[in-house]
């Protein structure tokens, strides 16, 4: 499916149940193993200009004590109901991650988005569910890890 067709169709998806995780649950001393964890997540939506494609993009430090091995970002209008869960999540485009340090990426999803895109596009507020897996194969999984709006 590309991107396009998973942004702007999950309104004829059925609507599925969500689960929101996150967090660090366990402390340094602790024997139970961590799970990622997503900090400083934002998500922003530019529409397209006369000159220029317009973009969504999410951004989103993610934390593992064995490092992290990826994440699975997908945008949704909130009036479809719809709330993906991690095994939708599954199948869809990963977001781009650089090593910020031995336990942390900075990941980044970006899309481009055309006139066509934005004209067909809900309006109103959009959420982002976020799949983050761990090198260790731990994952988190947050349906509405942020939010934006797209007006007009």
């Amino acid at each position: 499916m590309t991107k396009r067709t998973l942004l702007f169709s999950l309104a004829g998806v059925a609507a599925v149940g969500g689960v929101v995780a996150g967090g660090l649950a366990a402390s340094a001393a602790s024997a139970a193993p961590e799970k990622p964890a997503l900090k400083n997540g934002s998500a922003h939506y530019t529409a397209p200009s006369a000159n220029a494609a317009g973009s969504f993009t999410y951004t989103v430090d993610v934390s593992d004590d064995s490092g992290i091995r990826g994440l699975k970002v997908v945008a949704w209008p909130a009036s479809s109901k719809l709330n993906p869960t991690a095994t939708d999540l599954r199948s869809v485009e990963s977001a781009t991650c650089k090593t910020t340090s031995d336990d942390t990426s900075r990941c980044t999803y970006t899309l481009k988005i055309s006139k066509k895109d934005a004209a067909a596009a809900a309006k109103g507020t959009w959420y982002v569910s976020a799949l983050a897996t761990a090198k260790d194969g731990d994952t988190t999984f947050a349906s509405k890890a942020a939010t934006f709006d797209i007006t007009g």
